[in-house]
């Protein structure tokens, strides 16, 4: 009976960091389905391996010790998850039908009510979502594993240099020159800091209004007007992207061929950014799952990136019905 009491202290304790750790995976992994599964592994392994643990260190870090060997271990067997973007140059050529890469581990959102906020004060909630962004994550899969790892936890966890060398049982110089390089090759692919900007909740909200309208209206003429001059429009698992309002508004006709009606917006959130579940009429009537949209919005207001995902099981996770007005399913979160 006193090792089920002692059992269930450890469990208690270590649910504490539950969330974290689901952070701290999907920013190594790019994906919040392997992040969930590896979690899972992580308090499997941990839950076996509690016997031997001494007290060294605190809890926390010896739950992020297994689970950050855990996502280094699935790294290696399944490579980086990139965005079309990381693969090559854009598509000139809008009207050509696009073809899916399958067979490519493409970067997933994650929605927000998934991670929650360890942090109370508002400045390290900024930089707690700054660090689940789209464009951040996207970034950090160019990065090697071990990189990876110094730079989340040293620049995002704000961990000591010493405390990732014992992590990775390395030396502290060592972080300190990996940390170096990580920095500046995430530089060269970092998101603009305007991708990062937040307009005041005003201005978003109209403007988002406003580009649920002109899809559910067709109006392409009206929602290519609300895209920054550069913007991008990336959609995995096709690796053709296109930049500018112009190419942009030309895929959609060509491609999605709305229609007044056609299509139903739902709002959302991912990755502390506002999305929609987009809903398309079927020839029988029925609005159905057809992509999930996450926006990036620069400081003038404007659409600067569409990370536009056709992986329909990521509407569950977001508490999204696959058909529109089914009010079986349950808010994410």
């Amino acid at each position: 009976m006193a090792n089920i009491t002692v059992d269930q202290d450890f469990q208690s304790q270590a649910d504490n960091y539950r969330r974290e750790l689901l952070a701290h995976c999907y920013r190594m992994l790019g994906s919040i389905h392997d992040a969930e599964d590896l979690v899972q592994e992580t308090y499997i392994r941990a839950w076996k391996a509690q016997d031997s643990f001494e007290g060294r260190s605190s809890l926390r870090t010896w739950l992020y010790r297994i689970a950050t060997n855990v996502c280094l271990t699935a790294i290696d067997q399944r490579g980086r998850r990139p965005m079309p973007s990381g693969l090559g140059a854009p598509s000139d050529d809008p009207e050509r039908p696009v073809v899916a890469l399958d067979d490519v581990p493409w970067l997933e959102p994650a929605p927000d009510g998934v991670f929650g906020s360890e942090a109370a004060d508002p400045a390290s909630i900024a930089v707690s979502r700054e660090s689940t962004r789209l464009a951040f994550i996207a970034a950090l899969q160019h990065l090697p594993a071990k990189q990876r790892v110094v730079l989340i936890l040293r620049d995002v966890l704000k961990w000591k240099a010493a405390e990732v060398a014992e992590l990775l049982e390395t030396s502290t110089p060592a972080i300190n020159s990996a940390l170096q390089r990580a920095r500046a090759q995430l530089e060269q692919v970092a998101p603009d800091q305007d991708a990062l900007a937040e307009p005041t909740d005003p201005e978003q909200r109209e403007l988002l209004e406003r580009y649920a309208a002109a899809f559910e209206k067709a109006d392409i003429e009206g929602l290519v007007k609300l895209f920054k001059e550069d913007a991008a429009w990336e959609m995995p698992p096709f690796p053709e992207w296109f930049v500018g309002p112009e190419a942009i508004g030309r895929l959609i006709r060509a491609q999605c061929r709305p229609g007044p009606g056609d299509i139903i917006m739902v709002p959302t959130s991912a990755n502390g950014q506002p999305a929609f579940g987009m809903y398309k009429r079927d020839d029988d009537g029925v609005h159905r799952a057809f992509q999930l949209q996450v926006l990036s919005i620069d400081a003038e207001g404007a659409v600067s990136h569409v990370g536009v995902f056709f992986d329909l099981s990521l509407f569950e996770l977001f508490g999204l019905p696959q058909v529109h007005g089914d009010a079986t399913s349950v808010p994410a979160g």
